[in-house]
């Protein structure tokens, strides 16, 4: 195998034509490990040393990739996956379908040879359950007589979406259904609608509309808002994601006002509830955010899609509308002492 590390933002652009080929068919998490979502990640957020190394076989096809950075803290210098625990909710390494255990230990063997920069700590985060690289690359360090702990981060609660929408109903507890159809009865009553966002919007204007109930939702994401690159990623991120037919903005409307909005993506017939916005204070009596997600699982069930994931975070609404929890894992190797 030959490897390489790439320490600079050209990398993105060098690997254009390989990148998104190297996470294979039906990649589990693999959106936010393609290309254009880890370039503009390390475009707003990135810092330290850009550490990303690639893995290929005898012929040169590219069979693997370690979309790595290092940063330093109080002297300790740690590996960390482009993406940043905050921003991205799934992140892992990249490889070829099969070929999982034999690119986790040539990026090892690299990390640990004189050709690779200094480090302490490799603190991998938000690798989804079904990913083989907590069991591999954890054997694999181990084997090299590195330390390490492998322990759940956080949850991603998702629904297998039945082919109809009484199915979906039929399989939500007794009270939880019983008040689900109260509220879409009460909606009905109202002046209440909702749409998804396409090329005859103005798809600025709608971002920016999203951002401002994001930030009336809660505290939190006023603060996260705040953050400076913040606003500028989302409306870089989700011009680009649009355009590419990723990015799928919903909103709903209570007599012709914008009350609640759903950020996804759609990928691998799998949507992915990124982020949302609520104005708690405007017709919270037709609870807008609930009726909402309702709208969109019953759409996307209409649209033949196998899972509704709401990645990360155990808020309560999730379980209420069917969610059943997937674990993330967090993968630390360090070197001994």
């Amino acid at each position: 195998m030959k490897i390489e590390m790439h320490t600079t933002p050209a990398v993105f652009d060098a690997l254009a034509n390989e990148w998104d080929q190297a996470l294979g068919p039906a990649r589990f998490g693999g959106f936010f490990l393609r290309r254009d979502w880890q370039r503009l990640w390390w475009k707003h957020f990135g810092q330290g040393t850009l550490c990303v190394v690639t893995v290929r076989d005898d012929d040169g096809a590219l069979q693997g990739i370690g979309p790595w950075f290092i940063d330093e803290h109080d002297g300790v210098r740690t590996v960390r996956t482009i993406g940043g625990a905050d921003i991205t909710d799934y992140l892992d390494i990249i490889a070829q379908p099969g070929r999982e255990e034999s690119v986790g230990e040539a990026l090892l063997d690299f990390m640990l040879g004189r050709d690779a920069p200094g480090w302490d700590v490799m603190d991998l985060c938000n690798i989804p359950e079904k990913s083989p690289t907590p069991a591999h690359l954890a054997r694999s360090a181990e084997a090299r007589r590195l330390h390490v702990t492998v322990h759940q981060q956080g949850v991603c609660p998702v629904i297998a979406l039945p082919a109809r929408w009484e199915d979906y109903l039929e399989a939500l507890d007794k009270k939880q259904r019983h008040e689900l159809r109260r509220k879409l009865r009460r909606a009905e009553t109202a002046s209440v609608d909702w749409y998804i966002v396409g090329p005859e919007h103005d798809l600025e204007e709608e971002i920016g509309a999203f951002l401002s109930l994001m930030a009336m939702s809660t505290p939190e994401k006023a603060e996260f808002l705040q953050v400076p690159g913040h606003c500028i990623f989302f409306r870089e991120m989700g011009r680009a994601l649009f355009d590419a037919g990723y990015l799928q903005l919903c909103f709903l409307t209570v007599e012709g006002a914008r009350s609640a909005a759903l950020w996804n993506f759609i990928y691998d017939n799998r949507v992915m509830v990124y982020n949302s916005g609520l104005d708690p204070n405007a017709f919270a009596y037709l609870s807008p955010g609930v009726v909402l997600s309702a709208c969109h699982i019953r759409h996307s069930i209409e649209q033949g899609l196998a899972v509704y994931d709401f990645l990360r975070g155990s808020e309560t609404y999730k379980y209420r509308l069917g969610g059943k929890d997937t674990a993330l894992v967090n993968l630390v190797i360090r070197r001994q002492e």
